[in-house]
C-alpha cells in the first residue's frame, strides 16, 4: 500500500510557534526591518507591498537564519537585518514566479499578477530585490552582500535551466536536481550560512551550515513538487497543477517516465502532451500505483536525513534542535 504525502495540517504540523519562541525578538525585529525598509510614500506602491507581506507565511529563511545564528553562536544586531534582506529575496522569487507560472493564488488571496497585472508584479519584485540589496550594503562588512549577489545569480539559473527545460520528456533526474537547486536550496543554504558567519563560527561550522540549508532546500522543494500534484489548494493556500500546466516534470514524473511500466508511461506522455491544471487528478493513481510518488517523498526524506546528519559539528542546545525539528517540518506540512 502506498502512503501518500500527509496533507491534514493539524496533524502534521509541528508547533512552529515552539521553534519562534527562540528567536522571538529577533524575529520580531526582522518583521520591523522588513516593513520600514519597504515603505513608501505612494499609496499604491505601498498597497502593494502590504499585500505581498502576507506571502512571508511560516518565514522559513528569517527563520534559518536566525537559528543557525543561535546554534553556531550568538546572534548580534547584524542577524535581524539579514532575516530581512533574506525574506524579501523570497518574497520577491515568490511575485515573479506566479507571473511565470500564471498563478492566481498565494496564501489563500489573489496574486499580484491576478490583482493588478503583470506589469505591476513584475516592477514590484524588482522593487523587493533592489530594496535587499540596499539593506544589505548597510551592514558594515561587505560579505552579505557578496553572498547574497551569488545567490541570487543562481537562483535566477536555476529558473532558467527549469524554463529551458519545459515540455522535454526525456528530462533527467540530473537536470532537475541542478534546477532545484539553483532556484530553491541556494537560497536556504546562504540563509544558514550567514547566520553561522555572523555569529562569528568557524569555517567548518559554517561550511556545514551551508550543506544543511543545501540539503534542507532540495528537501522542500521535492515536497513542494509532490504537493502540486497531491495537494489541496485550500490547504497549500496556493495555485496548484501549474508545473503540468507549463510542462515542467517533476521528480514523481521523471521516475515514472524513466523506470515505470511503459504502458502508464505512455498514458503520462499522452497528459502531458495535452497538460491543463486538473490533469493532475489524472495522473495522481497512475503515480500512486507506479510507486513514483512513494519513492520521490523517500528521497526528500533522505535529504533531510543529510540535513540532520550535518547538525552534527554543533553543540548540543535548543537552537540545534530546532533547526533538527524544522528540516523534518519541510517534509511533513501541508502548507
Amino acid at each position: 500500500m502506498t502512503s501518500r504525502p500527509p496533507m491534514n495540517l493539524e496533524e502534521t504540523k509541528p508547533r512552529l510557534s515552539s521553534l519562534h519562541a527562540l528567536i522571538a525578538p529577533e524575529l520580531a525585529q526582522a518583521e520591523r526591518v522588513f516593513q520600514a525598509e519597504l515603505g513608501s510614500q505612494f499609496p499604491f506602491v505601498q498597497h502593494l507591498v502590504d499585500h505581498c507581506a502576507r506571502y512571508q507565511g511560516k518565514r522559513l529563511r528569517p527563520t534559518l537564519v536566525l537559528l543557525s545564528g543561535l546554534a553556531s553562536g550568538r546572534l548580534t544586531e547584524d542577524h535581524p537585518v539579514l532575516a530581512a534582506v533574506v525574506e524579501m529575496i523570497h518574497v520577491a522569487t515568490l511575485v515573479h514566479d506566479d507571473v511565470l507560472d500564471e498563478s492566481l493564488i498565494r496564501r489563500h488571496a489573489a496574486t499580484v499578477n491576478t490583482e493588478w497585472g503583470n506589469e505591476a508584479a513584475v516592477l514590484l519584485g524588482d522593487y523587493l530585490f533592489t530594496h535587499a540589496f540596499h539593506l544589505a550594503a548597510s551592514l558594515e562588512s561587505t560579505r552579505a552582500c557578496r553572498w547574497i549577489g551569488r545567490a541570487t545569480n543562481k537562483v535566477c539559473e536555476g529558473e532558467l535551466l527549469q524554463i529551458h527545460g519545459r515540455g522535454n520528456i526525456e528530462l533527467t533526474e540530473d537536470e532537475y536536481f541542478k534546477a532545484i537547486e539553483g532556484k530553491t536550496a541556494e537560497l536556504t543554504a546562504v540563509c544558514c550560512r550567514l547566520g553561522a558567519s555572523y555569529a562569528g563560527a568557524d569555517d567548518q561550522t559554517t561550511a556545514a551550515m551551508d550543506e544543511f540549508g543545501r540539503d534542507v532546500g532540495i528537501a522542500f522543494q521535492i515536497a513542494d513538487d509532490v504537493l502540486d500534484i497531491w495537494g489541496e489548494e485550500r490547504q497549500t493556500g496556493k495555485s496548484l497543477g501549474t508545473d503540468l500546466e507549463k510542462q515542467k516534470l517533476t521528480l514523481p514524473i521523471i521516475r515514472l517516465l524513466a523506470y515505470g511500466d511503459p504502458a502508464a508511461a505512455q498514458l503520462v506522455r499522452a497528459i502531458l502532451a495535452d497538460a491543463k491544471a486538473d490533469a493532475r487528478r489524472g495522473l495522481q493513481p497512475i503515480l500512486e500505483s507506479s510507486g513514483a510518488l512513494d519513492e520521490s517523498w523517500r528521497t526528500a526524506k533522505i535529504y533531510v536525513d543529510r540535513a540532520l546528519a550535518a547538525l552534527g559539528v554543533l553543540p548540543a542546545s535548543e537552537a540545534k534542535t530546532a533547526l533538527a525539528r524544522l528540516a523534518q517540518f519541510v517534509v511533513r506540512r501541508a502548507s
